[in-house]
């Protein structure tokens, strides 16, 4: 299903800025992931053709999966240009 977004001109901007670096998103409470760091990247910013060409920073917040009584999914953001 995302394969068929991106097929449909949908940009990953976190894929467009980092193509080649694994990046994860979400970290299981369960399995103690986050301090093997053993993720899933599950959480994604999908911009349209328009919007991928003001693309201009994009990032996850990792540190904030270390604080106490988080969520397990960690803040993803990006950055527009005007």
């Amino acid at each position: 299903a995302f394969k068929n977004l991106v097929d449909q001109g949908w940009t990953d901007a976190l894929r467009k800025l980092y193509p080649a670096q694994t990046i994860y998103t979400f970290f299981d409470y369960f399995r103690n992931a986050y301090s093997r760091n053993a993720g899933l990247r599950i959480d994604h910013f999908l911009l349209s053709p328009h919007l991928s060409q003001r693309l201009k920073a994009a990032g996850v917040n990792h540190d904030v999966r270390g604080w106490e009584k988080t969520s397990d999914h960690v803040p993803v953001w990006i950055e527009l240009k005007d």
